[in-house]
């Protein structure tokens, strides 16, 4: 994620598996669009490298969060989109919680 002092390597585990979670919550996307989602969403502040975002697309399918199906993307190429399944769902809601409560305990402890 982004080369900015302090952020690359820096994010609380399963951080990456959540924005794409999120990302995927507004509709199927391929993955050059998941990455550009999460790009602009953060301001520019994050951005996911292929070695990173492609692996984590892998394990969220194997977990059953994320189904996939070939499709052709804007710029008329073969693409694989991804789709928030109903555990995907549930799972995103569930780690939305958890990232809220430990932000915002980290937030507390920085005031």
């Amino acid at each position: 994620m982004g080369d900015r002092p302090g952020l690359q390597g820096d994010l609380v585990k399963g951080t990456l598996d959540v924005m794409i979670l999120k990302s995927l919550s507004r509709g199927p996307l391929h993955g050059y669009a998941i990455a550009e989602s999460i790009q602009s969403a953060s301001d520019d502040v994050l951005r996911v490298e292929e070695g990173a975002l492609y692996p984590a697309l892998h394990r969220l399918e194997l977990r059953g969060l994320l189904s996939a199906e070939w499709g052709v993307s804007d710029n008329n190429r073969r693409a694989k989109f991804y789709r928030l399944t109903a555990a995907g769902r549930r799972h995103l809601a569930e780690a939305t919680l958890s990232w809220n409560r430990l932000s915002g305990a980290v937030s507390r402890v920085l005031a």
